[in-house]
């Protein structure tokens, strides 16, 4: 007779097996890719446009249901203008994220120009740690670059992913390679603690738009809807009174961006729980607002409905 156990357990380990090495052919093929010069990026860019846009029709409806209710006063034409660009700029942003693990200095020099870094590194200067927030808008991976120029230690949070080790290497080198350390967002505690101890300024980056839990404590209005938010950027910051910037990136021109510092609070110790992450909501709007087709729409960021015990903070 079979032994059903031994073939579902052969079965399961043929499949991971089948798993892995897919994967690490797929981060081969993006390798190849990355070395590819940027006019055929783009070639291939527009190419990808059309076939999310009309024939897969990529996230369509989630794409255009977050838009309408983002922008109410917009018409039906100017989001689907809006949606065209977003398109767009999403097929460009994926292959400068590929394109990211061998770009040099140099490049990087060219492409991405930065605003408001001396508020961060004289924060540094007085030998203090600080708290850098950030969202999913615009180039945010190209962001990573920061940390050739800050004096602080970049500590990037992220979430490890599950079953794709090759492509979890290959993203952390990608944003690495300019000194910054990835923190796997279970460790981070730890993380804050050894440097405090070896005295080393650090800031910890959080891209805190991303969508917990709906039993999250924290509700607000986000972008006109109902969202839940995670309470860890408050908690850290007024447990350790550093300051908190904000940092996004403005696209300047196809494969051009600007990374923008700003002070968003001093002294956030001070304030209450609920202050900082309403200043860090608005601070995202506010730039949303500027150019609507750099933001992540694609994601499902509403998809939690608010428990009845939960109350809307405002």
């Amino acid at each position: 007779m079979v032994d059903k156990d031994l073939v579902k357990k052969d079965s399961r380990y043929y499949e991971s097996f089948v798993r892995r090495v897919l994967n690490k052919i797929l981060v081969l093929l993006l390798k190849i890719i990355s070395f590819l010069p940027f006019p055929v990026l783009y070639l291939i860019s527009d190419c990808m446009y059309v076939v999310l846009r009309y024939v897969v029709k990529y996230r369509k409806k989630v794409i255009f249901e977050n838009l309408s209710y983002a922008f109410p006063d917009k018409s039906e034409e100017e989001i689907k203008a809006i949606t065209g660009k977003f398109y767009r700029h999403f097929c460009d942003f994926s292959l400068e994220t590929v394109k990211l693990h061998s770009m040099t200095v140099a490049d990087m020099e060219k492409r991405v120009k930065i605003k408001g870094l001396e508020i961060g590194n004289a924060i540094a200067d007085e030998g203090k740690s600080m708290i850098t927030l950030g969202f999913h808008y615009s180039n945010w991976e190209w962001g990573s670059y920061l940390q050739a120029k800050s004096k602080h230690q970049l500590l990037m949070v992220y979430s490890p992913l599950r079953g794709n080790s090759a492509m979890e290497k290959f993203m952390l080198y990608s944003r690495e390679k300019w000194g910054g350390e990835s923190i796997p967002i279970h460790k981070i505690a730890r993380a804050l603690l050894e440097y405090m101890k070896n005295n080393i300024p650090s800031t910890l980056w959080l891209a805190s738009d991303q969508t917990p839990p709906a039993e999250s404590p924290f509700w607000t209005y986000f972008l006109n809807r109902e969202a839940p938010f995670f309470i860890g950027p408050e908690k850290i910051a007024i447990k350790t009174n550093q300051p908190i910037v904000f940092v996004y990136m403005k696209k300047t021109g196809r494969g051009h961006y600007e990374a923008n510092v700003e002070l968003l609070i001093k002294e956030p110790g001070k304030l209450q729980h609920k202050d900082i992450l309403l200043a860090y909501i608005r601070k995202m709007e506010e730039i949303i607002h500027e150019a609507p087709e750099l933001y992540l729409w694609s994601h499902r960021r509403w998809k939690h409905k608010r428990p009845e015990n939960i109350e809307l903070t405002l």
